[in-house]
């Protein structure tokens, strides 16, 4: 009878390494969620998405009044277009600069005196920096151009993710300050958040496969990935979380249902079991074979005399119990 309990305890425990109990409670919720507001503050002009609607990374969802901003915007841009100081700036420099070299031919030639040089090479390097005052000028009414372009942008807010438009907290004439405008969930890919028992901590791994089985007739298992297992076990409760990556190509399936999870028990044991590469087996195994390979002998070889009556652990185990 002793030999039959332990058989069956070893059995038992080999059936435990491949099985999971049952499956885990877990709940279904947007992949990632975004309450959109305003840089600035400013009063809302229209809001162009409704709740339910689909919107796209980057697509304006609210306007804001920008009446003075595109006013300030028209008036950089003309500063940034006008080149004529600019213009004349280069003609009186190139001026300047001819003059100054008639002169020093003609002080050369002793018909002019040396003041009348000195004087002309002064006026061409007023004229430079006349001329490099005018493009320092030019480039900073494109700056000014362009900080009023960004100030203008900021009055158009747009959704920082692709998914669905959940809520829509304010409406056209609100003032908006620090509160969020509308609320934006992605539901493609879905999160799928699980509470473990501590005991599983070492069998589910980052990239291990699961199946998901929401809540509902009609609704049908699908596939997810682990993608986040928590290094800290919660003392509290024993247990810790894990996050699952849950594909919904369709957006057929919506956020917010409870669901089971059965998470892949032969990639677990083929996790737990198989040598990393590039890990040599330890020294007490390495001589170690198979149940198969004492229990079969491979063809045309003889079995040694060790081995001859040696049996593998599970069929002794089940020897004991036939006995």
């Amino acid at each position: 009878m002793r030999a039959a309990f332990l058989a069956l305890t070893a059995l038992g425990w080999m059936g435990s390494t491949l099985v999971w109990a049952e499956p885990l409670g877990c709940l279904i919720q947007p992949y990632q969620e975004a309450d959109i507001g305003s840089q600035v503050v400013g009063v809302i002009e229209q809001v162009l998405v409704e709740r339910g609607d689909f919107v796209k990374k980057g697509q304006p969802v609210v306007q804001l009044n920008a009446q003075v901003e595109r006013a300030a915007l028209q008036s950089a841009k003309l500063r940034a277009e006008a080149t004529a100081e600019l213009r004349a700036a280069a003609s009186n420099h190139e001026f300047a600069q001819k003059k100054k070299v008639r002169t020093e031919d003609l002080y050369q030639k002793n018909f002019i005196s040396q003041q009348a040089t000195d004087q002309a090479v002064t006026e061409a390097q007023v004229a430079e920096m006349r001329l490099r005052q005018a493009r320092e000028a030019q480039r900073l009414a494109q700056q000014e151009l362009a900080l009023a372009q960004a100030q203008v942008a900021q009055r158009t807010i747009r959704s920082p993710l692709s998914g669905v438009v959940v809520e829509k907290y304010l409406s056209e004439g609100e003032r908006v300050e620090e509160k969020a405008v509308v609320k934006v969930a992605t539901i493609d890919p879905l999160k799928v958040e699980v509470i473990v028992p501590a005991s599983y901590f070492s069998r589910i791994k980052q990239g291990m496969s699961a199946t998901v089985k929401p809540e509902g007739p009609e609704a049908e298992a699908r596939g997810a990935k682990v993608i986040v297992v928590d290094k800290v076990i919660d003392a509290a409760s024993n247990s810790f979380r894990v996050r699952l990556e849950l594909p919904n190509p369709n957006q057929s399936l919506p956020p917010g249902l409870r669901c089971k999870v059965e998470f892949d028990a032969g990639a677990a044991a083929a996790d737990n079991g198989a040598p990393k590469p590039g890990v040599q087996p330890a020294a007490d195994n390495a001589h170690a074979k198979p149940a198969a390979d004492n229990a079969v002998p491979k063809p045309g070889a003889q079995p040694s005399a060790a081995n001859a009556h040696a049996k593998p652990a599970a069929h002794a185990s089940v020897a004991a119990v036939v006995k």
